[in-house]
């Protein structure tokens, strides 16, 4: 038998399949009319078990994972079927679609803003991008931020939260678990950092540089041609920039903006030293209450997932058959809770959606708890 006639044989058995996967979801149909009329709940843990089990077993030795991938995906299918057919909707989405009537069309322009840091941070040139007119206050941390905001002290609040280079920022992530707030817009800034000095320093005479360790972080393969220069991190790199000057000193430099090179004085002895040219730092837009404005394609959440193999699959697989993409996936350790770990996803869904509906009234089912954190627009 030669491979075209292979083919055709596996086209017959797919045909076959295909009717009989339409015949297994009409079932599915009839099984949630049969469940909403009762009020009973979509997912039934236990009879999915040992589903599995029985067609494993059925399968014999060698097919027996292949055949619960497969079974694990036709549940995921067969559910989310489910849910869309009884069209419930979610306590959430209700939430959602009141913020969504309840946000101005237009973005605010002159708003209180809390960053982190002093004048010539990252933070405040990404706020300055964000917002057109905004009066800005500086706080000395990540967390002084977030109670800014639940405080009402602050309207909106800008956090760093991942480079490009060096990756995603772990104290804003785990930050996030323990403050309630809503993401309402994202923006990606171009990072240049340089190398900023007092007044007739040469760069022989450098014995210490100072900067925030994720501008350290990024800026590597400079650092380490240097000899005998001491790296120490600083809570900003404008901080770094307004300590080198204050010192007054020839023997230490910053890696900061450029716009603090002019702000604090201090003269740029090398210029975009960063790892690589295309560094970029994504920054999140905060405020205390849920705002959704129009045109937002983009949603994160967090989850907790049953410390049990698969709790993750299941998550993605129901993503995938909803035909949503995601665009960022961390993991990061609960506190006081052994071996659990609060899951953060970024997804690519507009609001509008029919996959966004289904989505967040399901979300209950896929996880032992959620977080909604917002939907929103990211800005290049």
């Amino acid at each position: 038998m030669d491979l075209n006639e292979l083919r055709q044989e596996m086209d017959r058995i797919d045909d076959q399949l295909v009717q009989l996967f339409d015949a297994r979801m009409d079932v599915a149909a009839r099984i949630a009319d049969y469940k909403k009329a009762h009020q009973l709940p979509i997912l039934h843990p236990a009879r999915e078990r040992d589903k599995l089990q029985d067609v494993a077993k059925k399968a014999g030795p060698e097919m027996a994972n292949y055949t619960r991938v497969l079974y694990s995906m036709l549940f995921e299918l067969s559910r989310s079927y489910q849910s869309k057919r009884n069209g419930a909707i979610s306590p959430l989405y209700r939430q959602i679609t009141q913020a969504i009537e309840n946000t101005p069309n237009l973005f605010p322009q002159a708003p209180m803003v809390a960053c982190q840091g002093v004048e010539g941070a990252y933070s405040q040139i990404a706020c300055e991008k964000i917002f057109k007119d905004p009066f800005i206050l500086y706080f000395k941390n990540f967390e002084a931020v977030f109670s800014a905001i639940e405080q009402g002290m602050c309207q909106y609040g800008i956090l760093p939260i991942e480079n490009s280079t060096a990756g995603s920022v772990k104290k804003v992530y785990d930050l996030m678990i323990h403050h309630n707030f809503s993401i309402v817009r994202t923006f990606r800034l171009k990072v240049d950092h340089n190398l900023l000095v007092n007044p007739g320093t040469a760069l022989s005479d450098i014995k210490e540089i100072y900067s925030h360790e994720q501008a350290i972080s990024q800026c590597g393969d400079f650092l380490a041609q240097l000899q005998g220069v001491n790296v120490i991190p600083a809570g900003n790199t404008a901080i770094a920039a307004e300590m080198v000057a204050k010192s007054g000193r020839r023997d230490v430099a910053a890696l900061s903006s450029r716009s603090c090179a002019e702000l604090y004085g201090l003269e740029c002895l090398a210029a975009s030293v960063q790892d690589k040219g295309n560094n970029r730092t994504r920054f999140i837009c905060i405020s205390k209450n849920l705002e959704i404005y129009p045109g937002s394609d983009k949603t994160s959440i967090m989850m907790i997932l049953s410390h049990r193999p698969g709790s993750l699959y299941k998550v993605l697989a129901r993503l995938y058959t909803l035909g949503i993409n995601v665009t960022k996936l961390e993991s990061r350790p609960i506190p006081d809770r052994e071996f659990e770990f609060m899951f953060y996803f970024d997804l690519e869904t507009s609001i509008y959606s029919e996959e966004f509906v289904q989505l967040m009234c399901e979300l209950d089912e896929l996880c032992e708890e959620f977080k909604y954190l917002g939907s929103y627009t990211e800005v290049v």
